[in-house]
């Protein structure tokens, strides 16, 4: 007796991973992949604004672009060395170009005209600042009569 394998053809290729990847997007902030050269992003919330820091070792403020356009935080690097060393017997050269962009979308609670970005210890940190009415209220006691 031997086995068959049946083959079905593919009647829309490709379909299957697009409705796959809905599946996988986040609606707030997107994340890489982790196979990519694109560094992770860490975000965070306090009553004052969100922030975001990303680690970008060995840039320089200069290699940054970061854009704020139709409510999408966008950061871009480009940064392009050349080295060159000789030797007795030997040159070498080497290229190094680094590239990433990382795109954001940013919740209404956040004042886009007051956003601020600094780069320190390779790391890029971008302050979002919240509008007055999202800010956190302190926690108000109420006394029981």
């Amino acid at each position: 007796m031997s086995l068959l394998t049946r083959r079905t053809k593919d009647v829309l290729p490709g379909m299957r991973s697009n409705l796959m990847d809905l599946f996988d997007m986040d609606s707030f902030f997107s994340t890489p992949s982790r196979y990519s050269r694109v560094p992770a992003a860490n975000i965070r919330e306090t009553n004052d604004e969100f922030l975001v820091e990303i680690a970008a070792p060995g840039m320089t403020k200069k290699d940054f672009h970061v854009d704020v356009d139709n409510n999408i935080l966008e950061i871009n690097v480009e940064k392009e060395e050349q080295t060159e060393e000789q030797n007795k017997s030997y040159t070498r050269r080497e290229f190094d170009y680094t590239s990433f962009y990382r795109s954001f979308d940013l919740p209404r609670t956040v004042q886009a005209d007051d956003i601020k970005a600094e780069y320190e210890s390779g790391i890029l940190r971008v302050h979002l600042p919240k509008v007055p009415e999202a800010k956190g209220k302190p926690v108000k006691t109420i006394e029981i009569s």
